[in-house]
């Protein structure tokens, strides 16, 4: 038995009952009347006997009953409980899982309103302090919250209130579920009591208590031991289509043509035909019905697999806008039902070739899909692009060469920035030559490395072969570095952050690194001083850096997001105001600080965003869900961690602690009704 508010009862007993009785003490106050006779007026001597002072109270059913209704009324005042709770931890540590799955429809509520539901249920059933003894007996408990992140709620405390409204504050997300770090933040609070934790021993472990729909897809990594956690299972629906890939992408032959991928996955138990929607700044464009296979057992990997169609769309001269590919069957979980993606204008990717002269290097560039390949000589690279020598790194980032904008399309406004050249060159190839000033470009440098990259190249070493390379890097797919020979090459010293793609004996041979906005692939040896030109692996190299360092070029506009990967823009004016509107939420408002660069991280729920910049035209960003785990809104009751299987509980979590004062308060109103018949019987006698 548990009382919530002794302390209010005390204080209204000491008032209540001694009025009570003070009212059955008190003496009559009557007229005087001179009558004939007093044989009928026994009743009026009693009185008078009773009214004496100093004299006990006689029996009275009226003074009982209403005592026993005053004192039913104070006990309910304070608050008794009767504790059912049978577990021994003295402190909890509540995992509510947010993703995306938890937002599944589950009788006309959401999964995540049910786990809050059962972790009040929890926080209410906990021990609260015994106010008759002097000892903490007091349980405490820890609100974390997480999708592919953890986030603590509330700190272990005792105060309900404190935990409960925790609990309220929770918000769903459309992120994937991840519960390595929730667990490693549960275990380093519960290793370490706080100030209000001085009456606990550290030694006792603290209860995990997870409230999920067992969609986790890193349970496998986390080692749990067999009492550690108490899971609580959430859910039954199991129905749900959704979009779990999807891509726009223009043609190399003809960039006005863009062509839409999407894949759609089937996670119920039958095929089902369904209707397939794309549309363009709002437009609907084109509408396909496919038919998905249900969901079926794979023996090979012992799960469930969801029966996947692909759909492809054409659209031919669209110059720039927002794509949507819509799923138009109502389920369970609409945060996979759509996904969306941003239109650049189309890109034809033009490079320059800086050179003395370099048969091999030509014509391997030439044959790369490159829309121009220009060629000038060193002495004519500065006098060219009419860069000053005297002013370092040439980084003109504000420049607003794409003017081109249209009221009825979405457009960003660094797409096609050309940084103070007057052709606008994507890439730059450095053959043997490092000029003073570098405007803003992608480059693939052969030899000495520009100076303000933070690479030294001061020593250089002799016959030195391809030792070992990273064949899984775009750069040096399919790319056989097995018999490149040097006769010279530079001795690389790198920085930290620089990328090693390939190594000689004593020094790294390729390096790419990032730098001032740029990207540089770095090649430590003159082409013409090995064999590598004699090398298929040269043609091969030439390929795939010209279309890596055209992608990461595409990178610096990439305006298309998995969920939870931050909002980042470059090159802003600082000290600036810019407005972002989030899906489904108000507009805020982010200030640039001195770097100027923008960095919004709050990119948890699926949908559009669009950053406003004061003179320039609106970004718009396509933020994706596409996570097939948190698609198979199917609730798994067992979790298998590493070496153990965790079931989840049987039936849904209760309340375990009885709130006995409505019982309180119905019995004293029953004595109430039971005085006033009494009263009622005694005064018609």
């Amino acid at each position: 038995m548990q009382w919530l508010t002794p302390t209010i009862a005390l204080y209204a007993a000491s008032v209540a009952i001694p009025l009570l009785l003070l009212m059955y003490f008190l003496k009559l106050k009557r007229q005087q009347h001179f009558v004939s006779s007093t044989l009928l007026w026994k009743r009026a001597v009693q009185d008078l006997q009773v009214n004496a002072p100093f004299q006990k109270i006689r029996r009275n059913i009226l003074l009982l009953l209403q005592m026993l209704a005053i004192l039913a009324v104070l006990l309910a005042l304070a608050g008794p409980l009767l504790s059912l709770n049978t577990t021994t931890a003295d402190r909890h540590v509540l995992l509510i899982d947010r993703s995306a799955s938890m937002k599944t429809i589950e009788n006309q509520t959401t999964r995540l309103e049910l786990a809050k539901k059962q972790a009040r249920n929890y926080i209410e059933s906990l021990r609260s302090r015994d106010v008759f003894t002097f000892q903490d007996t007091s349980d405490q408990a820890m609100i974390i919250t997480f999708d592919n992140q953890a986030k603590v709620m509330c700190n272990f405390t005792s105060d309900k209130r404190q935990l409960l409204a925790a609990i309220d504050s929770i918000t769903p997300t459309d992120a994937g579920s991840s519960i390595a770090q929730a667990v490693t933040v549960a275990r380093a609070f519960a290793q370490s009591p706080g100030e209000d934790n001085v009456n606990l021993s550290v030694s006792n472990p603290a209860q995990l208590v997870l409230f999920s729909d067992g969609q986790i897809s890193d349970a496998e990594k986390i080692t749990i031991g067999p009492d550690e956690m108490i899971f609580n299972c959430l859910g039954t629906s199991a129905d749900n289509f959704a979009l779990t890939a999807m891509q726009a992408r223009r043609s190399y032959e003809n960039p006005d043509e863009l062509n839409i991928f999407a894949t759609v996955a089937n996670f119920s138990d039958s095929a089902r035909t369904i209707d397939i929607q794309l549309a363009l700044n709002d437009q609907v464009r084109a509408v396909k019905s496919v038919t998905v296979d249900p969901l079926r057992q794979d023996p090979a990997i012992g799960s469930d697999l969801p029966g996947k169609v692909s759909v492809s769309f054409t659209l031919n001269g669209v110059e720039s806008g927002l794509l949507e590919v819509r799923q138009l069957k109502k389920d369970s979980l609409s945060a996979d039902d759509a996904a969306w993606a941003v239109v650049s204008p189309p890109k034809r990717i033009t490079a320059l070739l800086v050179t003395k002269g370099n048969p091999p290097l030509e014509t391997a560039l030439s044959s790369c899909p490159l829309a121009a390949l220009d060629t000038c000589l060193p002495g004519e690279f500065n006098a060219k692009f009419n860069l000053n020598s005297n002013s370092g790194t040439n980084d003109n980032s504000n420049d607003d060469s794409n003017t081109d904008s249209d009221d009825n399309t979405y457009t960003n406004s660094n797409l096609n920035q050309t940084d103070s050249l007057p052709k606008n060159y994507d890439i730059i190839i450095l053959d043997k030559y490092v000029p003073e000033n570098l405007p803003r470009a992608r480059y693939l440098v052969f030899g000495r490395p520009p100076s303000d990259l933070g690479v030294t190249a001061d020593e250089l070493i002799k016959n030195q072969f391809i030792a070992d390379w990273r064949p899984q890097h775009p750069v040096l797919k399919y790319v056989n570095l097995n018999n490149v020979f040097a006769t010279d090459s530079l001795k690389y010293t790198l920085p930290r952050d620089a990328e090693i793609l390939a190594e000689f004996n004593e020094a790294p041979a390729i390096v790419l690194l990032r730098r001032h906005g740029s990207v540089f692939l770095l090649v430590g040896f003159d082409v013409m001083e090995s064999n590598w030109p004699f090398e298929p692996s040269f043609v091969l190299f030439c390929y795939n850096a010209v279309n890596f360092l055209a992608l990461e070029y595409n990178q610096d506009q990439q305006y298309n997001l998995p969920v939870s990967k931050p909002v980042t823009i470059e090159n802003l004016p600082p000290e600036t105001i810019a407005r972002i509107s989030v899906p489904n939420l108000p507009e805020q408002e982010i200030i640039i600080g001195d770097s100027g660069v923008l960095r919004y991280s709050a990119t948890e729920r699926a949908g559009i965003y669009v950053v406003e910049i004061p003179d320039q035209p609106p970004r718009y960003f396509a933020v994706n869900l596409l996570n097939e785990n948190e698609s198979n809104i199917n609730p798994q009751k067992e979790l298998t961690f590493t070496g153990l299987t965790l079931q989840a509980r049987d039936e849904s979590l209760s309340l375990a602690n009885l709130p006995l004062w409505p019982y309180l308060v119905a019995f004293a109103l029953f004595i109430a009704v039971l005085e006033w018949l009494v009263y009622i019987k005694k005064v018609r006698l």
